[in-house]
């Protein structure tokens, strides 16, 4: 979609005049490294060209309105400075009012309101990180408005707070931090426990990265998500009294296999141990990749699947079907399950020559088992935020 039909639409639905201006935020697809950022450990995101945009204008009130045209039949939203909560009326309006509230929190007041239009071009439920797209986005927006003095990195702080606080899903920091960190041809190589990261260029010359869409999202996925959360926190407590930690992403998998006895149960071991085992993986992908060897990569990806099918248990039968589909064909080098998880999206790494054929076959499969249809997009690696107009 053209900047030019959003902005005619924008007057459409709120009227004309006044400074509309445009920015946008993008999406994020993790290469490796699944569930790990919020157990102490390391991620390897990065930012797609897919992503949210937003049309903007001040107003002269302290009203807020909102209104996508991904769900239109929504109409407008609205709300006012002066009453920042969550309000389940609103809908998808409660990610932008949510960051609203945490830069209030921080000393940053918005002193009037304003009207925002946004359509975003990733799908909604995929797992490439829609809600912190929008939460970005509306940092940006509020920074460029206001003239609010925090960089991206705070940004990304921020919108993590109010998507933890606000709208109760306690996410780690990667999302946001790959939406607001972007840069173009790199992912971001970030421990999570520091917050220190460095980019590391991905040219793919012969190879393509291929995101297969479940079209999926099971109801469980919040409640799940916050139940693995508070797994891994429990298993930490029972790991701290056996040696001297502050988070799992701290220990090799050697020492994780020296003092797992201290968790006693078996459901917490394995919630543990995906997310020790995954902070390693993700430390060698990003090393085999800075060695061209994406025949190590690939492998150390399918390797991260089976940790989160089996231990960590976030995958689903239609996943499975979609990763065990693409390590068929031959020219996959690896695929795994990408997102917080139970549905959403596979991330592959395809050979060119091999890309039409993997396309044929995991739909044609994916059809037959779930009679349902897959979405393929070859993504592109994208830069962060940015004011378009």
């Amino acid at each position: 979609m053209k900047i030019q039909e959003m902005e005619k639409k924008f007057r459409e639905i709120f009227g004309s005049g006044g400074d509309i201006r445009t920015w946008f935020a993008p999406g994020r697809v993790n290469l490796i490294g699944e569930h790990t950022d919020y157990n102490g450990g390391h991620v390897f995101p990065c930012a797609l060209t897919l992503g949210t945009f937003g049309v903007v204008r001040k107003s002269m009130d302290h009203n807020l309105r909102f209104f996508s045209m991904n769900f239109e039949k929504k109409g407008i939203m609205e709300a006012t400075l002066d009453e920042l909560k969550p309000d389940p009326a609103l809908s998808w309006a409660n990610y932008p009012l949510g960051v609203l509230w945490a830069f209030d929190e921080k000393g940053m007041h918005a002193d009037y309101g304003f009207d925002l239009l946004i359509w975003g071009n990733i799908p909604s439920g995929s797992g490439l990180s829609s809600s912190a797209s929008l939460e970005v986005l509306t940092g940006t927006i509020l920074r460029d408005l206001y003239g609010f003095e925090i960089e991206n990195e705070g940004i990304a702080l921020l919108c993590q707070h109010s998507e933890n606080e606000f709208n109760g899903m306690n996410c780690g920091i990667m999302d946001q931090f790959a939406s607001a960190m972007g840069k173009k041809d790199h992912a971001i190589f970030l421990d999570t426990a520091t917050l220190k990261y460095e980019y590391a260029p991905v040219f793919l010359k012969d190879q393509k990265i291929i995101v297969t869409n479940s079209k999926v999202k099971h109801s469980l996925v919040n409640s799940a998500y916050n139940d693995r959360r508070k797994e891994c926190e429990t298993a930490l407590k029972e790991l701290k009294k056996a040696m001297n930690i502050k988070t799992l992403g701290e220990l090799t998998n050697e020492e994780f296999e020296n003092i797992k006895g201290a968790i006693p149960d078996g459901i917490r071991r394995k919630r543990a141990k995906h997310a020790v085992y995954e902070n390693q993986r993700t430390i060698r992908a990003v090393q085999a990749l800075k060695q061209n060897d994406l025949k190590a990569f690939g492998q150390l990806m399918n390797e991260s699947h089976i940790s989160l099918r089996d231990d960590y248990e976030v995958s689903c039968p239609e996943i499975d079907c979609l990763v065990e589909t693409a390590w068929r064909v031959k020219g996959v080098l690896g695929s795994r399950i990408t997102g917080g998880g139970f549905g959403g999206c596979t991330v592959s790494i395809v050979e060119n020559k091999a890309v039409k054929e993997f396309e044929r076959i995991v739909l044609e499969e994916y059809k037959k088992r779930f009679d349902k249809d897959g979405e393929i997009y070859v993504v592109d690696i994208g830069g962060g935020p940015e004011r378009l107009a």
